[in-house]
């Protein structure tokens, strides 16, 4: 993968990296739905400094309701609403971009879970799928 890119509902926000990803995870911790408006969300962890955006300026969100306590900065589109990608200290120098802003998205193979614990019952983890109840250690 030579290129990353993606953008906003509207269209008003765009992105791009040209790292490789780091990792692609689904989480399924509380905050994560409730983030995400969905039983998870799907991630792609990044260089933080390999990601540029453009367009319209992004609006953030520090959350602290996460295990570590530390903040954690959620980025979004100030016109649609939409997330685009969070980082905190917790994780280093680590950017996750929300899958469901990628161009394209058919490339995604997620083989890990985190914060399984959190699960909603319905969903359905594929047999021999990593998975950690929370953060992987």
């Amino acid at each position: 993968m030579a290129r990353i890119e993606g953008g906003c509902l509207c269209g008003a926000v765009r992105y791009r990296s040209e790292a490789e990803p780091a990792m692609q995870v689904i989480c399924h911790c509380k905050t994560c739905q409730k983030n995400s408006g969905s039983a998870f969300s799907m991630n792609v962890a990044i260089p933080q400094d390999s990601l540029t955006t453009q367009g319209d300026a992004l609006r953030s969100y520090i959350d602290h309701s996460g295990a570590s306590g530390q903040p954690f900065y959620r980025y979004y589109c100030s016109s649609c609403g939409s997330h685009i990608y969070s980082h905190g200290a917790a994780y280093g120098p680590v950017a996750f971009i929300k899958a469901g802003t990628l161009d394209d998205a058919t490339w995604l193979a997620p083989s890990v879970h985190i914060w399984v614990a959190e699960k909603l019952p319905w969903v359905a983890i594929p047999d021999g799928t990593t998975q950690y109840p929370g953060n992987p250690s």
